[in-house]
């Protein structure tokens, strides 16, 4: 495994090409396919295919897989940031254990193996999440999960979810816990070692990290070196899950209409200069934080980043400048097992990016003083690590000062030839002026024979072929000694690299949190408090808002643990379905550290955010619009908790009225014995007794006005977009459409008759009573002074004042129900 080995030894096979017994082993136990391929075909090629190709996204057939062990940090031909590039392996537990999973992951732009262990119910739904969180390039298993004709059900469910991934299986053998735990002692930074403390007896994880760390090290025909990687340990505690078609709902990453356009929720938050605090942006978008302490560190620095425009600018410039961090740390930590020319030209490359990425050090920490803010504090005093002036004092030793980091391959080949200095290696400054030579002679050939056409210059000829020729022997022989040399220094600044992965960390964040605060900067958010209520005053469709020409109508939001089922009516067109997305797209925004479009707000820690808003016909498995709601509903069932936030669109409108109403009414009762937050959209008016048996509930709808048209002498409706209280009085609304179309007036009139008939037998069976509107009138009293007792920052005059006017409502209310019990007697 080459765990051993602490450098590369630069006199080691240049131009070889081994691999040794045991990899060929190896390569035998592995089947690799897409999706589900590998388990059905035993002829299957034993073909190796390329980790990280990031042509055609069905990735259908198989590439013999060449080393890219130095691909630059930036070059047009390094993947791009949101490619596929993370393996994942996956391993379940057998007998009693089934349900236990194991899985680790690494990027392979990113030096970083992250380890989890959780117990799942039998939908598997943590680990579709997230598997789609991470959006693998590979997959892989144990070849005893996907046997023919008995494969486990977590191998079925991942097949069919990911479809266009990689699948791979490898021999149970190589998921072994004990080789896993190794390899964390032996590759683990000392900065992380106290992961191994938290996973030392999960089994599961430490056998999916032994399978994974030996796959990558085969397919990338290269080791980690020693103590090189970051390894962390994540629990599925520490984030808030949002399921992929909830993900897909809410237009997080991608626009439903058009996935080229950015009018996502990413796209309106992403400002972001470099390649990681692009990454990070989406992942904590997908996987929004739940501790309040964390969430308030980022909302402080967001708002001092706000206060100070210089220093906001000032920041955003050198942030501006970095490279991919986390690319060049990757690259940096890896030792071929080959010395070929690619490997021996990516490493001076990276020792270049390298200067470059160290000379902002300073930079970063003179831009960061000036703040006040505990995280941006800690921040800067991180960078005050030794070890990044040790480095590249020792870099400046070897390489010359003016060598840096310059877009063009042409100009980057000269930085290359020319950054060590001169005087160091003797055959080196002849190999350089022989090259200078060999230039300027073609550079003159060329000036004695060239001919123009239009405007084009074009020649050739067997002689400039030749000195071409000998132009490149010339610069592999440049590459091969300034390889030697950077290899030496690499060795010798080794020991010093790993305070990369803190800059890694700052750079990352830093350009997320600025991204945050330009987004503020071009919208009136406000910062988000958190409390035990979800109170948005007039907030507003952040993504509708980037499109729309004139800003979006504003809403209030009041939703308690008294209180905390909303059923929402209206027409269709009425603003429904976008004030769903836009309660969740704020409860996101607020989780992730970012400001709301509103004007004051407050949130509880949603755990899990589930929706329910498609209404589209599922090709690809060719399901009903019917079989697909019952499949999110019942999703939805079984993994939502008190802490949920959960909203519902348009439930039962793929099956028949009466079923539609009883399903509704079922799902409603369900979640009404749950403290989540329930949004609850309908067009089933039905719905809305519920409020009369339940205290909890409350009927909100989207106003609409009607006006004369004139030019055509009928009536036309104008959506005001506004959310009121109560149910809609826009009974029947789809007769109305029906009146206003060209449907025969007898069918409308008998249309009209039916309906009022069935709804006069509902409303007979659903009356409330005077005990019920009593009860409701305590309830609400208890539920408000609850809250004042946990939530009031009120001065004394003002919580008497407060307390005043909820003991009028409370007499109010509860009169109108002697009221209404007088009135049921006469």
């Amino acid at each position: 495994t080459g765990r051993g080995r602490s450098r590369l030894h630069a006199g080691s096979s240049y131009f070889g090409n081994k691999r040794s017994n045991a990899e060929n082993t190896f390569a035998s136990d592995i089947t690799f396919g897409t999706s589900s391929s590998s388990a059905r075909d035993s002829n299957y090629p034993q073909i190796l295919k390329t980790p990280l190709f990031a042509g055609n996204p069905q990735r259908s057939g198989y590439k013999s897989w060449t080393p890219q062990m130095g691909y630059s940090a930036t070059s047009s031909s390094a993947v791009s940031t949101h490619s596929p590039s993370v393996i994942v392996a996956v391993v379940e537990g057998r007998g009693h254990a089934r349900g236990e999973i194991g899985m680790a992951s690494i990027d392979l732009r990113s030096p970083q193996i992250i380890l989890s262990q959780f117990a799942d119910n039998t939908t598997y739904a943590k680990v579709i999440t997230k598997l789609k969180i991470l959006s693998p390039l590979e997959i892989i298993m144990s070849n005893t999960a996907c046997v023919v004709g008995n494969s486990t059900k977590l191998f079925t469910l991942i097949t069919e979810n990911f479809k266009n991934v990689n699948f791979t299986t490898i021999q149970r053998k190589y998921f072994n816990e004990t080789k896993g735990l190794e390899y964390i002692e032996q590759l683990c930074i000392t900065e992380f070692s106290t992961v191994l403390m938290e996973v030392q007896s999960k089994y599961y994880c430490l056998a999916a990290v032994a399978a994974l760390l030996k796959y990558v090290e085969f397919i990338q025909n290269s080791v980690y070196a020693p103590k090189s990687l970051k390894i962390c340990f994540q629990g599925s505690e520490q984030t808030a899950m949002i399921d992929s078609s909830s993900a897909q709902n809410l237009e997080l990453l991608i626009n439903n209409q058009d996935c080229r356009n950015n009018h996502t929720l990413f796209g309106v938050l992403n400002y972001t200069k470099t390649p990681g605090g692009s990454r990070r942006l989406r992942s904590n978008i997908l996987e929004p934080l739940v501790d309040i302490e964390t969430i308030n560190m980022r909302l402080d620095c967001v708002q001092e980043l706000l206060q100070d425009e210089e220093l906001f600018f000032g920041l955003q410039s050198v942030i501006s400048r970095f490279l991919d961090t986390e690319q060049l740390l990757s690259v940096l930590v890896q030792i071929p097992k080959q010395d070929t020319v690619n490997a021996a030209e990516s490493k001076i490359t990276n020792l270049i990016y390298l200067k470059h990425t160290l000379e902002l050090v300073d930079p970063l920490k003179i831009a960061l003083k000036n703040y006040n803010t505990p995280l941006l504090r800690a921040y800067c005093g991180s960078l005050e690590d030794k070890r990044f002036g040790i480095i590249l004092e020792k870099i400046k030793t070897v390489i010359n000062d003016d060598t840096r980091y310059m877009k063009g391959c042409l100009n980057m080949r000269t930085q290359k030839c020319y950054a060590v200095r001169s005087n160091i290696n003797e055959f080196l400054d002849i190999a350089r002026r022989t090259y200078t030579e060999i230039v300027d002679d073609i550079a003159d050939f060329i000036c004695d024979h060239l001919s123009q056409k239009l405007n084009s210059y074009t020649f050739t000829s067997a002689d400039l072929i030749k000195m071409n020729e000998r132009c490149q022997e010339s610069l592999r022989e440049i590459y091969h000694m300034t390889y030697m040399i950077v290899c030496k220094l690499l060795s010798e600044i080794y020991e010093h690299i790993h305070c990369l992965y803190k800059l890694s960390d700052t750079v990352s964040m830093l350009d997320m949190l600025l991204s945050f605060a330009h987004a503020c900067t071009l919208s009136d958010y406000v910062r988000p408090e958190f409390t035990d209520t979800l109170a948005i005053k007039q907030g507003w469709h952040p993504i509708l808002e980037k499109i729309s020409v004139e800003k979006p109508i504003a809403n209030n939001t009041y939703i308690t643990e008294g209180s905390n089922f909303l059923i929402i009516t209206g027409p269709n067109m009425s603003g429904k379905s976008t004030y769903l997305k836009q309660i969740a797209l704020c409860q996101i925004m607020a989780q992730i550290g970012s400001y709301v479009p509103a004007e004051y707000s407050s949130f509880r820690i949603a755990e899990q955010i589930f929706t329910r808003i498609s209404t589209d016909d599922d090709i690809e498995t060719n399901s009903s619009t019917f079989m697909k709601e019952m499949k999110e509903i019942a999703y939805i069932l079984h993994n939502a908790n008190n802490k949920s936030l959960i909203l519902i669109d348009e439930l039962g409108r793929g099956t028949s009225t009466e079923e539609g109403i009883g399903i509704c009414y079922a799902v409603c009762e369900y979640l009404l014995s749950l403290k989540a937050f329930t949004l609850f959209a309908t067009h089933f008016l039905e719905l809305c007794h519920i409020e009369a048996l339940y205290p909890n509930v409350e009927n909100m709808h989207f106003e609409v006005q009607h006006v004369k048209d004139t030019s055509r002498n009928k009536e036309a409706i104008l959506y005001t977009y506004k959310l009121c209280k109560g149910l809609t009085e826009e009974k029947n609304y789809g007769l109305k459409a029906a009146e206003v179309s060209s449907l025969p007036p007898s069918i409308v009139l008998d249309a009209k008759e039916i309906t009022a008939q069935i709804t006069r037998q509902i409303l007979q069976n659903q009356r409330s009573t005077p005990e019920m509107e009593r009860q409701r009138a305590v309830y609400h009293l208890a539920t408000r002074l609850v809250q004042t007792a946990r939530n009031s920052q009120l001065d004394p005059d003002s919580l008497r004042m407060y307390l005043s006017n909820l003991k009028k409502k409370y007499e109010t209310d509860f009169s109108r129900a002697e009221q209404v019990s007088r009135k049921t007697e006469e």
